[in-house]
């Protein structure tokens, strides 16, 4: 079983890339995943949860100055950012990038031979690639598009999620995948997440502040993130509480 672990981890950024003057934003996580379980990471804004997200796919911008992350003993730390993504880390972005000149279905083809050290065979990868488009209602046309150019916001977090389904990591972090979507966006954004988690083989870290996205995705743990660590956690119920108290009552804990 897969496990991503995270050990006092402290992480700093500099203004301009300048490793003078750092300035903390994790205080200390600790947090373990393991394949199957989906954990929610719930806060307010500027708590440093989308530094965590960052932090553990490789971001330059953050310095990571103490402690440690490990996928099944290996060090990640130590991984360029496409190591990373080869031995199963996956990241969708809260605000997905373009990439001008690279057509969605030459991205999705290459990323898939990347993980998979192999091509995928051309007649089952095209069934696979059409059934994902249909799971998530994106329109045929998006493969011969450049990656997210002229997408809509619901439209780009649907095509993270579509990514998450055909790679089929080992740890999926996924950063504020429901700000931005519609109702309607948000159930489909969903049911795709939920499909991955139900097939066992993915540990899946969900970072919100809205406690609507997990009336949809059920987490098996839920952990308060308040300046720079984790101050409480628990199962499923927390999240009512925090819909219902807020976060003020476990600031004094951090």
């Amino acid at each position: 079983m897969a496990t991503l672990e995270i050990k006092d981890l402290h992480v700093a950024v500099a203004a301009d890339g300048d490793t003078d003057g750092l300035r903390e934003i994790l205080s200390g996580v600790d947090l373990t995943v393991k394949q199957g379980e989906t954990h929610a990471i719930m806060g307010p804004n500027g708590s440093g949860k989308s530094t965590l997200a960052y932090s553990i796919a490789g971001h330059p911008k953050y310095v990571v100055t103490g402690g440690s992350v490990t996928l099944d003993g290996a060090d990640v730390l130590k991984m360029t950012v496409d190591e990373r993504a080869r031995v199963g880390l996956f990241l969708a972005m809260q605000y997905p990038v373009e990439v001008p000149g690279v057509s969605v279905s030459n991205f999705l083809r290459t990323a898939v031979t990347a993980v998979t050290g192999e091509p995928p065979k051309l007649r089952t990868w095209a069934k696979e690639l059409n059934e994902a488009f249909v799971r998530l209602a994106i329109d045929p046309s998006f493969k011969e598009r450049s990656v997210n150019e002229g997408f809509s916001g619901g439209e780009k977090k649907r095509f993270e999620v579509l990514q998450l389904e055909l790679l089929k990591p080992k740890i999926a972090v996924l950063d504020e995948t429901d700000s931005g979507l519609d109702v309607d966006a948000l159930r489909i954004v969903s049911a795709g997440v939920n499909r991955v988690r139900d097939a066992g083989t993915t540990g899946t870290l969900l970072i919100t502040h809205y406690t609507r996205i997990l009336n949809y995705i059920k987490p098996d743990y839920v952990h308060v993130f308040i300046g720079g660590r984790i101050v409480a956690q628990g199962g499923p119920e927390l999240a009512d509480t925090l819909e219902a108290e807020g976060y003020e009552k476990f600031t004094g804990a951090a």
